[in-house]
């Protein structure tokens, strides 16, 4: 491994034998304080996702979906706790919009992230569910002091979300978002998070507040039932993975979008990117050119497995990908434009502890808030994963009732040997895949240290075919980028290019890394 620091950054790695990365550090500590009490990775996972639904709202919240992959005791488990949408929703609902709806509503599916956390403590965990929430109800109802980047998300939203009443009652006291220093309250949150906790979830969605949820939505001509939270489940998956150059990369099957990484992945090893230097224009442009023959695919097939076409362990089958591989250029770029949907609100974490377990847990309102939907009088901002469906009849994905819609969350995963080695994610929509291409390709291929790896210069390829670089990418690697026909956009803001955290196994203890885009740290002990 290579212990140079080459790009600008404001960060150094951490190293210890427990740690917990996220993009908040009051949550950081939410987990580090759980393992120093005598809880597993898995306790801290939990109640970091917990505290970044208070500290973090721009980005997730109590309404939010979740997904998360646990190394423990020698299996990979993965866990898909993504909502499905009302059952009574259908496609004549929809049919006569030119786009699904983003705000309201009619955007809003069933909220997984509670359902995962019981998942997780009642399989995995060594603390009591209830203590894990112990730092989330305290900062809801005393407060917490809001840090830059994250009152600048909601500044913005402050913006989106003008419509809503009790979005501006509980977001936005006094008629404004709260600025960076300032302290923020929930009392409604808290009283929310203290009913999860005392009923191990069940009051979200058997109890009083999927009653309010229910209640709330029927307000607004929505027809949400009781039935539509009581039948919601999280499901263990088995995570699909792929061997590139020794290593075993994991992610989640579909209805995320883990396999365009994967895909992108294994025509990157069949196409030898190792020879090249991740920074070099080879390396840059068959990345770029492979993860858009990932998207390709993922834009055609990808949807709730039950509605699938083609099996998504297929589409990464040798043949297959020797043949989009045969069809990348290395001295010319195919401008390859695709509809997925962007999202800059979600949260990534990842935690280890000494024994081995490791979690990479990823959770979302999706674009920002969400819906701008708040259930009056709990503080559960509802996320607005229905937009994720299509209107393209007879596509997968079409929208339906009781579906799972296409997700852009994803949490990765790398084993070396049948032992854990990497737990890692990107947060940032359409960036969510292109990240973990470029971590693994910069860590795996190139050596380079994980700090090292989240500090690069990063692009992104655009849903128009074209290609948004950061102002801190070489002129000269810009410039031959689009001598072989990319378009290139220098993109200032830092929010397309997502938010990287890694934690790395390394010796007896491991390497935390955390991105400098976000307001967050790694820390252990």
């Amino acid at each position: 491994m290579q212990w140079d620091f080459p790009y600008a950054s404001q960060r150094m790695p951490v190293m210890a034998d427990c740690m917990v990365a996220s993009s908040q550090p009051l949550a950081v500590q939410a987990g580090v304080d759980c393992l120093r009490r005598g809880g597993n990775a898995v306790d801290a996972a939990i109640a970091t996702a917990i505290t970044l639904t208070v500290v973090e709202p721009t980005s997730n919240g109590l309404g939010s979906d979740a997904f998360a992959m646990v190394y423990h005791q020698g299996n990979l488990h993965g866990i898909n706790a993504s909502g499905r949408s009302p059952h009574a929703w259908s496609y004549e609902q929809f049919a006569h919009l030119q786009s699904m709806p983003q705000l309201g509503w009619t955007s809003v599916t069933v909220p997984g992230a509670v359902s995962l956390w019981v998942a997780l403590s009642e399989r995995f965990g060594r603390l009591p569910f209830a203590q894990l929430f112990t730092d989330a109800i305290r900062y809801a109802q005393d407060g917490f002091t809001l840090s830059p980047i994250t009152a600048t998300a909601w500044r913005k939203a402050g913006e989106r979300y003008q419509e809503f009443a009790e979005f501006k009652r509980v977001f936005m006291p006094n008629g404004q978002a709260p600025e960076c220093g300032q302290r923020f309250t929930n009392p409604d949150q808290a009283a929310t998070l203290n009913s999860i906790a005392a009923s191990g979830g069940k009051a979200f969605y058997h109890g009083e507040l999927a009653a309010r949820m229910v209640q709330a939505a029927n307000s607004e001509g929505v027809a949400w039932d009781m039935a539509d939270l009581q039948q919601h489940q999280a499901d263990w998956v088995e995570p699909l993975s792929i061997n590139y150059y020794g290593y075993d990369i994991y992610e989640l099957p579909p209805n995320g979008q883990g396999l365009a990484a994967l895909i992108a992945l294994a025509l990157l090893q069949r196409l030898e990117i190792a020879r090249f230097a991740p920074d070099s224009v080879d390396s840059l442009h068959l990345q770029i050119e492979a993860m858009k023959a990932g998207f390709q695919a993922v834009e055609r097939y990808l949807a709730d497995p039950h509605w699938m076409t083609i099996d998504a362990q297929a589409l990464l089958h040798p043949e297959l990908i020797a043949q989009h591989a045969a069809l990348i250029d290395l001295h010319k770029a195919q401008t390859v434009p695709y509809r997925l949907p962007t999202d800059h609100g979600t949260v990534y974490l990842s935690t280890a502890d000494a024994d081995g377990t490791m979690v990479s847990l990823i959770q979302s309102n999706y674009m920002g808030f969400g819906s701008g939907v708040v259930v009056p009088g709990t503080g559960i901002a509802m996320q607005n994963r229905g937009c994720g469906f299509s209107l393209e009849h007879g596509h997968p994905n079409q929208v339906a009732g009781g579906k799972r819609p296409f997700h852009t969350i994803i949490p990765g995963f790398v084993c070396k040997d049948g032992h854990p080695l990497l737990s890692f994610g990107v947060m940032g929509g359409r960036m969510q895949p292109q990240g973990h291409v470029q971590m693994i390709v910069r860590i795996l291929s190139a050596g380079q240290n994980p700090q090292a790896a989240s500090d690069a210069p990063r692009w992104c390829v655009l849903e128009d075919g074209s290609v948004a670089v950061e102002a801190s990418m070489p002129q000269a690697s810009i410039d031959a980028l689009s001598q072989r026909g990319h378009q290139i956009k220098i993109e200032p803001n830092y929010a397309v290019f997502g938010g990287a955290q890694i934690i790395m196994k390394q010796g007896q203890g491991y390497i935390g890394a955390s991105d400098h885009r976000k307001d967050g740290m790694a820390a252990g002990y």
